[in-house]
């Protein structure tokens, strides 16, 4: 029978929390009472988490996905999309701290016709300066930037709808922006308070490091869900008001040269103005070329700049 759930669960050295949160697990989706199936993604682990998932994998329930070494959480979570055959993909972590106790509540928000249900951890059970501090700051950030205001940008507990997931494409680590992501496609978004457990055993992987990859990756983003169909005007914008500021220095250091009779060849302030001008140029033409790749890229593969929700035609719906 075709799942209509799957359970996706990236693990990396998690072996002091997988027997507990397996047996969790199995019963909460056996109690909601649909068909599913639970995948395991190996990230590469070296404490037995391998051996104790190969156990699990005698339930024909379970899928277990071993990835050739560790490539980060959005790479498993990417991985387990592509072997999820359920109607909705729920993703969890799996070092415990995600209540598979709450999937009910994610999965009640998708029957009432939303495209993803998030999470929002609360209380949380992190260190508050080196954890819930930093995630604050990153929540806001990501919400203002982004456009998508959520409270929990980190939780991993989330239900999505498989149309959804089939158009997800993550690099990096964006996992974290799986909702700005769906945003851009159109989808509707709902935040469910669920509960947050305390780590049972084992470390976090992440710490205050993670802040500068957070940026990096949220400029990316915005590049991806507000310009990637219109490169000129991030670049354009750019050279543009860098060719103003050349041209209105030059030009003015021009005046003093040929009305006033200032020598300017000595001025530092004359090869900022060059400067600016041909960087201003250069940005201009990135944008252009910018302009014909995204071209390129739609046209020879057929691919719509837009995301239909449905169609009506002659009183059907498509």
């Amino acid at each position: 029978m075709k799942p209509v759930v799957s359970a996706v669960l990236p693990v990396y050295n998690e072996a002091p929390n997988l027997q507990v949160l397996h047996q969790e697990l199995v019963a909460e989706l056996e109690r909601l009472g649909r068909p599913f199936e639970i995948i395991y993604v190996n990230d590469g682990s070296s404490d037995g988490s391998a051996e104790l998932l190969e156990g699990f994998a005698s339930d024909p329930r379970v899928k277990v996905v071993h990835l050739a070494r560790n490539y980060g959480q959005t790479a498993a979570l990417a991985a387990g999309f592509d072997h999820a055959q359920g109607n909705v993909v729920v993703t969890l972590d799996a070092d415990g701290q995600n209540d598979p106790s709450e999937i009910g509540a994610l999965l009640a928000e998708i029957d009432r016709g939303f495209d993803l249900a998030v999470g929002w951890r609360w209380p949380r059970q992190d260190p508050f300066w080196t954890r819930r501090v930093p995630s604050m700051v990153a929540n806001w950030l990501i919400g203002r930037i982004t456009g998508i205001r959520l409270h929990d940008y980190g939780c991993t507990l989330k239900a999505i709808r498989r149309e959804v997931v089939a158009e997800l494409r993550l690099y990096g680590e964006m996992h974290r922006f799986i909702p700005a992501l769906a945003g851009e496609m159109g989808a509707s978004i709902s935040e469910v308070r669920v509960r947050h457990r305390a780590r049972l055993g084992g470390h976090s992987k992440y710490g205050l490091s993670r802040i500068w990859k957070v940026l990096l990756d949220l400029a990316a983003v915005k590049f991806l869900t507000g310009y990637v169909t219109r490169p000129i005007q991030v670049f354009g914008s750019v050279g543009l008001a860098c060719t103003g500021v050349g041209l209105a220095i030059t030009g003015y250091l021009g005046f003093e040269r040929l009305v006033l009779g200032v020598p300017i060849g000595n001025r530092p302030l004359v090869l900022l103005g060059i400067l600016l001008t041909v960087v201003g140029v250069q940005f201009v033409t990135l944008g252009l070329l910018g302009e014909l790749l995204v071209r390129t890229y739609h046209e020879s593969q057929g691919k719509p700049i837009y995301r239909l929700r449905q169609a009506r035609d002659s009183g059907a719906i498509r």
